[in-house]
């Protein structure tokens, strides 16, 4: 199993990382990416990949974040890029949900940040809320196909997840997918096999039987037993078709 997006550097896990990624290790979780969201948790995602060699890193600024990306931000972040074991340019994208950022804002940092994905070249990493359409639109007028990557949690539809597919771009389902009458549940069940991978997104969203707590990478594993169930397929012919699509995006090889 891999785990494509967590954020073990947060401060949620200061009292016992060792011992979360330790267990999720030994859980039979053998990749995990940790996610940036500003230059501080993308060092610190760097800082993890080279302390474990089960932990890789992505480089990014979260929409929450992006009234501070300006060019020197872009080059520092392009420099942590060249970091052997940076692998994505992450976590990128549009937030009209929380709007912390100016929108005008989020738009220009969204699009520098694909055009440097583009230029490194690596995948991006994606992060959609309440903007699915202008999210599409920028992906696509970018030229996002060209290098691939994922629509992190995704939040659209069927039509949606196939417009994201003629981009070359995956979905990422995590933990919502095991809520009750989730939308993610019923998206899951008619997206491809071949489309899709799966994240916790800890330490947030985290899936039944385990919903309120803190959530953990090792829980990506109840995130592959429901994708199983509603696709009807054995769960270790599940995890190697999810994993092959992880290691081929973001060439973990």
């Amino acid at each position: 199993m891999i785990d494509t997006h967590c954020h073990l550097d947060f401060n949620n896990y200061d009292d016992d990382r060792e011992d979360v990624i330790k267990e999720t290790i030994e859980g039979g979780v053998h990749r995990m990416i940790n996610i940036g969201i500003d230059e501080k948790t993308s060092i610190n995602s760097l800082e993890l990949s080279e302390k474990y060699d089960n932990i890789f890193a992505a480089i990014g600024y979260h929409p929450h974040s992006a009234s501070e990306f300006n060019k020197q931000v872009q080059d520092k972040l392009e420099r942590l890029a060249q970091h052997p074991k940076a692998i994505a340019i992450g976590e990128i994208g549009l937030d009209y949900y929380r709007n912390y950022s100016p929108r005008e804002d989020q738009i220009n940092a969204f699009r520098r940040q694909i055009r440097l994905a583009a230029d490194l070249e690596l995948p991006i990493v994606v992060h959609i809320r309440e903007a699915m359409e202008e999210s599409l639109k920028i992906l696509k007028e970018e030229k996002a196909y060209e290098r691939g990557g994922v629509l992190h949690c995704f939040p659209g539809d069927y039509g949606d997840s196939q417009r994201a597919l003629d981009m070359n771009l995956l979905v990422a389902f995590g933990g919502t997918m095991t809520f009750k009458n989730a939308r993610a549940l019923k998206v899951a069940e008619k997206v491809p096999l071949k489309q899709i991978i799966l994240e916790t997104d800890a330490p947030f969203l985290t899936p039944v039987p385990f919903r309120g707590k803190r959530n953990s990478p090792l829980y990506v594993h109840y995130v592959y037993k429901k994708l199983a169930e509603i696709k009807e397929i054995d769960f270790a012919e599940l995890e190697k078709k999810i994993d092959k699509n992880a290691v081929s995006l973001f060439n973990l090889a």
